[in-house]
C-alpha cells in the first residue's frame, strides 16, 4: 500500500520518520523541520489505518513493514520510529538499508496482561480515541496545546481495527539482531522496553539512552531533551 506521505526540507540527506500508534506524521512536527534544519530532506508517512493513509481489510506489524517499504526512498541515511513505527521499521530495516536507525520507546513488548485485561484491552484503546482535548492536556501536562488538538484528530481518524496488532500475544517484539548502527531512545520508566530487554538490545549492539522525566511521546513530552538524546546520530 502506499502511504500518504508528509515531508520537509530539500537537502540531499534522506531521513524517514514513522509514527506510532493512533497518531500521523504530525506527530514529528517538530521534529522534521528540525531535522530539515541539517540539511535532511525528511519524509514522514501516515500508517495504513491512521491519518491520510487508507484504511485496510487487514492489519498486521508485518503488512506495516511492508507498506513503509513500497512508499519511501530506498537506503536513506536516517530512519527513525516511535512506538509502533519503530516495530515497523525494525521488521522494514533489511529492505530498506539505512545508514542508521533511531527506536523512539519503540513497541519491542506490550505490558503484561492478564486474560481478563486482555479481553478488555480493545475496549479500553477505542475510549481512549475517544478522549476530549481537556482530557488529553490533563494527562499530559507538558504538551504544547497544538499536539493536544491534533492527537484529537488523529484518534478522530485512526482505524480500531488495528488494535488486534497492539495487544495480540507475539505481535510486538524486539529484533534479535542489530543490522544497522541504531539507537534506542527511551521514555523514563518506559513500559516497552523494561530494564532487562533494555541490556538485551545493548549485548545486541544497540545503543539505548533514556531522556529522564519523560513518558511514551517523547518528543512531545521534552523536545529539546530528545534532541539531545539524538546527539552523534544525526
Amino acid at each position: 500500500m502506499r502511504l500518504f506521505t508528509r515531508e520537509w526540507g530539500s537537502g540531499d540527506r534522506e531521513a524517514v520518520l514513522v509514527h506510532g500508534a493512533m497518531s500521523d506524521s504530525r506527530n514529528w512536527r517538530t521534529v522534521g523541520p528540525a531535522l530539515a534544519e541539517r540539511g535532511y530532506h525528511v519524509v514522514a508517512v501516515d500508517l495504513r489505518g491512521h491519518g491520510h493513509s487508507p484504511r485496510a481489510g487487514e492489519y498486521t506489524a508485518e503488512l506495516l513493514a511492508q507498506d513503509v517499504v513500497e512508499t519511501v526512498p530506498a537506503h536513506p541515511e536516517l530512519v527513525m520510529g516511535h512506538s509502533l513505527g519503530g516495530l515497523a521499521l525494525s521488521l522494514a530495516i533489511e529492505r530498506l538499508a539505512p545508514a542508521r536507525a533511531i527506536y523512539v520507546d519503540p513497541a519491542f513488548s506490550g505490558p503484561a496482561l492478564t486474560w481478563w485485561q486482555l479481553l478488555l484491552a480493545p475496549a479500553f484503546l477505542r475510549n481512549l480515541t475517544r478522549a476530549s482535548a481537556a482530557r488529553i492536556a490533563k494527562k499530559n501536562p507538558r504538551w504544547d496545546p497544538a499536539d493536544v488538538a491534533i492527537e484529537v484528530e488523529t484518534f478522530a481518524a485512526f482505524d480500531p481495527a488495528v488494535i488486534p496488532v497492539l495487544i495480540t500475544p507475539g505481535s510486538l517484539r524486539a529484533p534479535e539482531s542489530m543490522h544497522v548502527p541504531s539507537l534506542v531512545v527511551l521514555a523514563d520508566n518506559s513500559q516497552l522496553v523494561k530494564p532487562a530487554l533494555a541490556d538485551r538490545l545493548r549485548v545486541a549492539g544497540f545503543e539505548v539512552r533514556i531522556v529522564e522525566g519523560t513518558g511514551h511521546t517523547v518528543a512531545r513530552d521534552d523536545f529539546h531533551g530528545f534532541m539531545r538524546a539524538l546527539d552523534g546520530w544525526i
